[in-house]
């Protein structure tokens, strides 16, 4: 059954504590969907790889317009939105990682990618990343782009000074636990006074819980944010700020580049696309920094998919099309172009993603990235996540910048999320 305008729009406000119409406050013309020869596709700045996508609608220009538009701002509120208002629909929508479990519960609002024959493809994808594309009902509404497997990314001068492990390998083995990884920091701030771990605890507490098979809500609709799996992650991020190996700066600010670049942050955990943004945040600091692998296991930070919406007029050319940009060569393409990590593994052995980078000294990150990528532990992924992973996040970052108390930020957390449960019809 077809959801509602209404029905789609209240889904969409699962994903986000956030009014999904916000976004339109923009006033971003929508583009028109497609008449004739044309087919529109979506995506956002830096989803797709412009080499990619030159190549595709060159490739397919004999049979078919290709208009590959970005849609700036919130773009998943315009999408929702233009989905619910059945018109002006792209033919083929770009749907971020993170906003997936929002699309999933209106799967018919996009064309059932296994009655085009995707099925023949799963095998050339990472069967975790795959899976995350698929509703409950079975359909599979999202082909996988690219994901976000997370690395330690550490300055290799500076830990050789602290008489800490140095070389990739030994840092993996010798900060391969929580515990360790600690240690690892308090020894680095008794060496070198002054310098910190990690930027804030929010890295331990959100890495620590995506390295497990549990989020917020099950799929039973339950709240299970307070339970054990929670909690250890947030006794870890409390432990990282008693044991003062994090910093009180915020992520992204100038300060906090300025540490990077003096050594007083030499160190963080981030996803594969973290590299750009070192590269581009702190050029300077070119070939200090190596990867290594992050305490006990990997997690996953990002990574999406593009979709074929019900409005689209030729869906098996749409699928080709898609299928097309998203193979192994390609993929290794759009990692070059724009950092997005392939979702396949054939790629990881491509000669242009085995190449040494002088940013990390250089090292074949691939060597690090690409196994981590498939070891990922798959979680189910609630449509309420979002908005019930958020209190708990915003009070673990009262923690480590405020100085709040441990005990009473979880209560007012738990407290936050049980009224957002009662708000979105979840049990607590």
């Amino acid at each position: 059954m077809r959801l509602s305008r209404r029905g789609l729009l209240r889904a969409g406000l699962a994903g986000s504590a956030a009014t999904a119409l916000g976004g339109l406050a923009s006033g971003c013309a929508v583009p028109t969907g497609s008449t004739g020869r044309n087919m529109v596709l979506w995506y956002w700045d830096g989803g797709l790889g412009d080499t990619v996508i030159k190549k595709a609608k060159a490739r397919y220009d004999s049979s078919v317009d290709l208009q590959a538009i970005k849609i700036g701002g919130y773009y998943r509120s315009k999408l929702i939105t233009t989905l619910a208002g059945r018109a002006h629909v792209p033919d083929i929508a770009g749907l971020k990682g993170e906003d997936m479990a929002s699309y999933l519960p209106n799967a018919d609002q996009f064309v059932d990618l296994r009655t085009l024959g995707a099925q023949k493809y799963k095998s050339q994808y990472l069967p975790w990343k795959w899976d995350q594309g698929i509703a409950d009902d079975g359909s599979m509404i999202g082909f996988p782009i690219d994901c976000g497997p997370v690395a330690h990314l550490y300055q290799y001068e500076v830990f050789r000074k602290a008489g800490l492990p140095y070389e990739p390998a030994d840092v993996s083995q010798g900060l391969n636990t929580w515990e360790k990884f600690f240690a690892a920091g308090e020894r680095l701030k008794r060496r070198i006074p002054g310098t910190y771990l990690l930027t804030d605890v929010n890295s331990v507490f959100e890495n620590a819980v995506q390295q497990g098979s549990r989020r917020y809500v099950d799929k039973d609709r339950h709240f299970i944010g307070d339970q054990e799996h929670v909690r250890d992650a947030w006794a870890l991020a409390v432990e990282a700020k008693r044991r003062k190996i994090v910093s009180n700066l915020v992520n992204g600010t100038p300060d906090q580049l300025s540490a990077i670049e003096e050594g007083k942050l030499p160190s963080q955990l981030g996803a594969s696309w973290a590299t750009n943004d070192i590269k581009n945040g702190v050029p300077r600091t070119k070939g200090r920094w190596r990867v290594a692998d992050m305490p006990v296991r990997p997690s996953n930070n990002g990574g999406s998919f593009l979709s074929i919406t019900k409005a689209c007029r030729e869906p098996e050319r749409a699928f080709e099309i898609i299928s097309w940009m998203l193979d192994a060569g390609n993929q290794a393409q759009g990692y070059v172009d724009a950092g997005l990590f392939p979702s396949t593994p054939a790629s990881y052995g491509l000669k242009q993603l085995r190449e040494a980078d002088p940013f990390f000294g250089g090292q074949v990150t691939m060597d690090v990235f690409g196994p981590a990528a498939q070891k990922i532990v798959v979680a189910y992924n609630s449509p309420f996540d979002v908005a019930l992973g958020q209190p708990i996040k915003d009070e673990i970052k009262n923690v480590g910048v405020l100085g709040k108390d441990p005990r009473k930020a979880w209560k007012d957390a738990m407290s936050k999320c049980r009224r957002i449960a009662a708000h979105l019809g979840v049990s607590y």
